[in-house]
């Protein structure tokens, strides 16, 4: 799976900013299992069933539906720059069954230590 295009984006007034990705395929039903590893992750029932939510606090987090082609992603603006590009790997990162995340991990380690130097001036 990996992401296609921005389809809309805009500021939002709580500060972060918005983009709706098209992905090149559904949303797997395991996907937010997945991210789980990397935040915390809430189902939304409420909103419908297969609704999720993952939160990656200082970073973004991700709405979506399990077998819907977009995803909501809300980035932190001031350190967007820093975390874009992780989310792309996640995602093109993502495979059904058993995901070796040791990759993945050195990398959310190298840009956490960069987030939090660029807010809070150390690691």
């Amino acid at each position: 799976m990996r992401i296609l295009r921005s389809v809309r984006h805009k500021s939002c007034a709580d500060g972060t900013f918005m983009k709706e990705f098209l992905l090149s395929e559904p949303v797997p039903s395991g996907f937010f299992s997945y991210l789980e590893n990397f935040g915390g992750v809430e189902a939304l029932p409420g909103l419908g069933e297969g609704f999720y939510k993952f939160e990656k606090p200082d970073w973004f987090s991700i709405k979506g539906l399990a077998g819907d082609t977009t995803v909501e992603v809300r980035f932190k603006k001031e350190v967007m720059h820093l975390t874009v590009d992780f989310l792309y790997f996640l995602i093109s990162a993502y495979r059904e069954g058993p995901v070796d995340l040791s990759v993945l991990k050195q990398r959310e380690q190298a840009v956490g230590k960069r987030v939090r130097e660029h807010l809070y001036g150390h690691d």
